[in-house]
């Protein structure tokens, strides 16, 4: 157990300076970072899904929509939906969105509880109805100072249930759905890195980039195979309370890069932050229940 909690919080950590390291690659766009990084980290997840004899779900996959062919269009949705995630990470930090993004993912636990009782009649519990009230607090206090909360903070905390919604309808929430998600989007990576100021040239213009985007790659990477161990290794709840160790890192993230917290905000994230911790708590008193039984 005690390696699956160092590998997840090393995820968290290396999810966190991926984020800031998207400051140093000038001059690439946000959407130049996302392509760059989805053309280094899937065949990373490819060698990786090959030696841990994880290909296979990938290949029933496809032979399940070769049988099916009126789900490819709800497979490329959910690949749409993962991909506009992935760039607003990249993208975030280099416009001045660090924190409305690690906003959004203090309130995604929220949304998923919420989720789980609309979609699927899941029942909540004494804390969650606890918590919940908390997250309502901080939402009332962010529409009342800001009129609502920012597209990127919305983004995440919808786009993101929705996603996993999807998914879970198409049985295809494993590992190989999300290899199939990230395949799907190099076309798209390409044509972004293509596309940019200086295309695939920008590399000679800037001979730093041979350096960092690679480094970009194999931080993705390292995050990503870090976290699907850690998955494996760890009881649900537990892994659930270390997820909370990201959202942390990333408001750390965007104050180093120079965002701040307005006065009139502390109100959105006291009780949101109150929120998450009740949520811990409930996850802390199950992992305990399971560790005694």
């Amino acid at each position: 157990m005690s390696k699956g909690v160092v590998l997840s919080v090393l995820a968290s950590v290396l999810f966190a300076v991926m984020y800031y390291f998207t400051s140093l690659l000038t001059p690439l766009s946000g959407l130049e970072i996302f392509g760059w990084r989805m053309l280094l980290t899937v065949p990373c997840m490819t060698v990786f899904m090959v030696l841990s004899s994880e290909w296979r779900q990938v290949w029933a996959l496809l032979q399940r929509l070769a049988g099916e062919p009126r789900l490819i269009g709800a497979i490329v949705l959910s690949s749409v939906l993962l991909g506009v995630q992935l760039w607003l990470f990249m993208w975030a930090p280099l416009n001045g969105r660090s924190l409305d993004v690690s906003l959004g993912y203090f309130l995604l636990p929220l949304t998923m509880v919420l989720t789980g009782r609309l979609v699927y009649g899941e029942q909540l519990s004494r804390l969650q109805w606890i918590a919940v009230v908390f997250a309502a607090i901080g939402v009332l206090n962010e529409l009342y100072q800001m009129g609502g909360f920012s597209w990127a903070t919305l983004l995440v905390i919808i786009g993101y249930p929705i996603y996993f919604v999807l998914r879970k309808r198409l049985a295809t929430d494993h590992l190989g759905g999300l290899w199939l998600d990230m395949a799907l989007m190099l076309p798209v990576a390409f044509w972004f890195v293509q596309s940019g100021e200086q295309g695939f040239a920008v590399l000679d213009a800037h001979k730093g980039l041979y350096a960092l985007i690679p480094m970009l790659g194999l931080i993705s990477a390292s995050a990503l195979v870090c976290y699907i161990i850690a998955s494996r290794l760890l009881a649900f709840s537990l892994f659930g309370l270390l997820s909370y160790v990201e959202p942390v890192l990333l408001l750390g993230v965007a104050l180093l890069l120079g965002e701040s917290i307005g006065p009139g905000e502390w109100l959105t994230y006291i009780p949101i932050w109150l929120a998450v911790m009740v949520l811990v708590f409930e996850g802390f008193k199950h992992l305990m229940r399971q560790r005694r039984a």
